[in-house]
């Protein structure tokens, strides 16, 4: 049996005291894995491309150092190693080369450092103020915002989508062709659609929709988070609908499903079966596929109701 791996050459910030602050992949590939031995090497001027030996320098005024590295991934199954490993497989998800929750990703965060993320390169935030005087004689400088992950757009643009508002999708969003995020949509890393779909709330990480699937104004699609920090994943079908404000936290759902404004389903929520006649737990639509929730009047609770075909 082979072991799927993934290979790339890109450019690397690194801080003077070490710190890896990003590391950009142009074009990974994957690879059959059996043979490989994972980490990252340097790289001298005659293994890159041309047009990346002059990314290679040291910015005095950011106080970092921009290096050529090639970094192998033996099995996307395993645990990342370091932040290069880690930016390999995100750059492996926005570029579609893998899809979300078919990768190891767990405690990928805890592998990268905090970074000010700026239009002149990323730097480190313990001595910023000090950059920022530095970088002033390059122009102003504009902050997009101090965290682990980057924009998606800064590294990485697939075709055939819209993206209203570049901060609202990390790097690591799988986004399918024909795929829409408006200017209130937010897709985290690990995550995203796997056809064409509108997306005006919010997807967490370790979350994936299906094809037709609406996710409304101020909606939330949550993956839940365990005690050990990382998330059990979850999967959305396909043609599912979320009314505005609308969420599912923890639970898979199948396809044509429709959830109404306002509500928002938990494994333990209580809603009344119409064709039953009771009360039953939200978590019996685990893995369910058409099924529709909505307030109705006379109800104080969400009424579901089965769709028949």
């Amino acid at each position: 049996m082979t072991t799927q791996g993934a290979t790339a050459v890109g450019i690397a910030n690194i801080a003077m005291d070490g710190t890896i602050l990003d590391t950009w992949y142009p074009e990974p590939e994957l690879v059959d894995g059996t043979d490989l031995v994972s980490g990252t090497e340097r790289l001298g001027a005659a293994d890159i491309p041309d047009n990346m030996l002059k990314l290679v320098l040291l910015d005095e005024d950011r106080m970092v150092e921009q290096v050529a590295v090639r970094t192998t991934i033996a099995d996307l199954q395993a645990l990342p190693i370091d932040a290069h490993d880690v930016y390999l497989r995100l750059h492996l998800l926005s570029h579609r080369l893998i899809r979300p929750l078919e990768l190891n990703m767990d405690g990928s965060l805890r592998r990268l450092s905090t970074v000010v993320w700026t239009n002149k390169g990323p730097c480190t935030p313990d001595n910023f103020e000090f950059v920022r005087t530095a970088l002033r004689s390059r122009g102003l400088i504009h902050v997009y915002g101090i965290e682990k992950l980057p924009r998606m757009v800064d590294y990485v643009v697939p075709s055939g989508v819209n993206i209203a508002e570049a901060e609202r999708v990390r790097l690591g969003a799988y986004l399918a062709p024909g795929t829409r995020v408006l200017r209130e949509g937010y897709v985290s890393f690990n995550s995203g659609s796997l056809g064409a779909a509108r997306i005006e709330g919010r997807l967490s990480s370790s979350t994936v929709i299906g094809e037709g699937t609406d996710v409304g104004l101020s909606s939330t699609i949550m993956a839940r988070r365990r005690s050990d920090g990382l998330r059990d994943p979850i999967t959305i079908g396909a043609n599912c609908t979320f009314g505005v404000s609308s969420g599912i936290i923890g639970l898979t759902i199948g396809d044509n499903c429709t959830l109404g404004a306002n509500i928002v389903l938990e494994a333990d929520t209580q809603v009344w079966d119409a064709d039953a006649e009771r009360h039953v737990a939200a978590s019996t639509l685990n893995g369910q596929s058409n099924w529709s929730v909505r307030r109705e009047v006379g109800h104080p609770e969400p009424v579901l109701r089965r769709i028949w075909h």
